[in-house]
Order: structure tokens, then sequence, then C-alpha cells
């Protein structure tokens, strides 16, 4: 019971980690948000192949984060995603979207023309943002769904888990998950902005631009963000009453006020870690938005970002936490341990895992090769391939 208590731990810790990485490259989704702006086409074409080079990380990055949810926590994996399809089937239609925009935006004989792929991104970089903050909201304020194992051996309707009627409508119109979401949309702005400034080159003009880019969303993210903060510290949440966290009956669970506030203040280095990254953030925004030479903020900017989110999944996870709380009934709460795999499957998936550390070597590597060269006017005007 010990060691699948210490798989369980360890795959939660791997999926704050995708997640933490997912929210930083969510900076794509942030600058497709704003081509719709009034841009010069020199300027939207330098934007738009900033944006082609690190797209497809975006959205391998969304599709592993689902995968290791499937592997390590399926009964989260059937709950979520095959009880609030319609949230779902929204964020995949929009990234839909956006791979079409980029394969066929720039393309010869392109019947519907430039501008109507760029609206195509746009709307993935608003619904994708927005939406996926939704998802990442009912870790912590709940969801409508219920879950009955004894279903299984219904043989007419073997559905152990059951949504609201409206199918994760419900969650989007949810004002407390719609906070996040509109925190993150801004904080992928302000991130896009910070990637433009480190990664196109000769073009004063937008890079002013840019800066001024970073202040504006930065302010409107920290308000909205600080929204959420308040929210979350003050919101009551499922502690778990048995040692393992496993349901035993409806008594298994109990409503704790300021839940996330005392995962905080008992989990000091988590609240440590996430002062730390909030900083960080910080720096970057006011570093950027007021030196008109500084051009790293994208680093400190992700780094913090990715310590802040890993620290939101463990408050949500750790401590005893119900993770996924159930509005319609509390014992259907799903925890890191009474919604994982199997033993052997955790142990088996810990070793393909240890591959982890070369798959994200290999992204730094392409990374760099890529940006090796940032991009110019005088580029754009002389490369063959552009999207």
């Amino acid at each position: 019971m010990i060691q699948i208590d210490y798989l369980q731990t360890y795959w939660w810790l791997l999926i704050s980690l995708l997640g933490a990485l997912l929210v930083f490259l969510l900076f794509v989704q942030g600058g497709q948000s704003m081509l719709l702006q009034h841009l010069s086409p020199g300027s939207r074409v330098m934007m738009v192949n900033s944006l082609g080079r690190k797209w497809e990380l975006t959205f391998t990055t969304l599709v592993v984060f689902g995968g290791a949810f499937f592997a390590s926590f399926p009964l989260f994996y059937s709950t979520s995603f095959g009880g609030a399809y319609w949230l779902w089937m929204l964020i995949l239609f929009s990234f839909i979207l956006q791979a079409v925009s980029y394969e066929f935006r720039s393309k010869p004989g392109n019947l519907f023309g430039v501008r109507t792929y760029d609206f195509f991104l746009f709307i993935n970089g608003c619904v994708g943002c927005i939406l996926l903050g939704v998802a990442v909201g009912m870790f912590f304020f709940g969801a409508e769904f219920t879950v009955n194992m004894g279903n299984i051996l219904d043989p007419g309707a073997p559905v152990i888990s059951q949504w609201a009627s409206t199918h994760g409508f419900e969650a989007i119109f949810n004002w407390k998950n719609l906070v996040l979401g509109v925190a993150v949309l801004f904080l992928a702005r302000t991130q896009a902005s910070l990637y433009f400034l480190s990664n196109i080159s000769g073009a004063p003009k937008l890079a002013k631009r840019f800066r001024r880019s970073v202040l504006v969303n930065g302010a409107v993210f920290v308000v909205f963000f600080l929204f959420f903060l308040g929210l979350l510290l003050t919101a009551k949440g499922l502690h778990t009453v048995d040692e393992y966290g496993v349901s035993l009956h409806p008594d298994s669970f109990e409503w704790v006020d300021y839940k996330y506030l005392h995962n905080f203040l008992q989990m000091w280095w988590v609240a440590v870690i996430f002062l730390i990254g909030v900083a960080a953030v910080l720096y970057a925004i006011v570093r950027s938005a007021f030196s008109q030479s500084y051009t790293k903020g994208i680093w400190f900017s992700g780094i913090g970002t990715v310590l802040v989110v890993l620290c939101l999944f463990w408050v949500s996870g750790f401590n005893g936490t119900a993770y996924y709380p159930s509005l319609l009934d509390p014992s259907s709460s799903l925890t890191i341990h009474n919604s994982s795999s199997s033993h052997f499957t955790l142990q088996t998936m810990s070793w393909v895992s240890l591959i982890t550390p070369f798959v994200v070597a290999y992204i730094a590597y392409v990374w760099h090769s890529m940006d090796r060269k940032p991009i110019t006017p005088e580029e754009m005007k002389s490369s063959d391939h552009k999207y």
C-alpha cells in the first residue's frame, strides 16, 4: 500500500509538470489572439511565423497531458473527458482550427484568404486559453458529476461516471472558472509579447508595441489572477478522512473551510515556491515593459509560470485533498488515491516515464536551433517557407 502511494504521488508530480509546461506554452495561443489587431501585413507575417515555429509543441504537450492522465488516473479521464465532453470538444475543435490554419494559411490557391485563417487562429487563441482555464478551475471549484462503481456490473449501461445533463456547459458558465480562464488568456498574451520581444528583431516600432502590450496585458492578468487567488484561498475544499484517500462511505469526505489556504500553510515549501514563481513573472513584466533593451523576460516569466502552476496542482491533489470535488455527491469526489491505475500499470508506466528527461532535452535542442537566428523583416521577404 505504501509503494502504490509513492507511485500515485510520483504520477501526480508528473501530471503537474506537464500541466505547468502546457500553460507556459500557451503563449502561442496568446500570440494568436493578437493577430486581429491593427497590424501591417509585414508585422503580422513575422508574428505568425514566430508562433509557427512553436505551435506543435503546445499541441503535442496537450495530447501528452491527456495521455498521461489516462494512463495514471483513468477514473478522472473517463469522468471529465467522457462526461464534460462539450467543454473538451470545444477545446479540441479550436486546436483543429489551429492545425488547419498553420497548414493552409499561405498555401498557393488558398480560397478562403489569409484573414480567414488568421480569424481561426484568433478563435483558438481565445477559446483554447479560456476553456483550458475553465477545465483547471473545476479542480478547485468542483464539477457536477457522480461516480458509481456498481454500474460496471449493469450490462445495459455499464457507465461508472455520470455528468450533469448539460455535459460541461455548466462549467463554462461558472463565473469562478471563467475568472481563471480569463487570467490564463491574459497571461498567455503577456508571455506572447515577451516571446515576440526575444524572437523578432529589426522592427523597433513593433518592439515598442510589444512592450506596451506586456504592460497592458500584464496588468489585466495580475488583476484577474489576484481575484482567482482570493477565491481560491477562501474556498471550501473536500478533505479525505481515510488515511489513503479511499472513499469507503459518504463520510470519507468532509468540506473544510479555507482548505487551500490550509494546504499552503501546512505545505509551507509549496507556498515558498509559489511566491518565487509569482515574483519571477512580475519581474519579467515590469522590467520588459520599462526597459527598452531587455528581451529575456520570457524566460523569467516562463519559469515563474511553471512554478506557480506546479504549486496549484500540488495544493489541489496533496495533503488529503480531493483534486476533483463533486458538487452533486461528495463521496464521488476523486483523489489521487481512489482514481489511479493499478499498482502494475503505475509501475510499468513509471519505467516508461524515465525517457522524459531525454525528450525534454531534445525539445530544448530543437527550440534553441529554431531560435538561433531571430525573425527579421528581411528574412520574411527572402524566405520560401512561410506560414
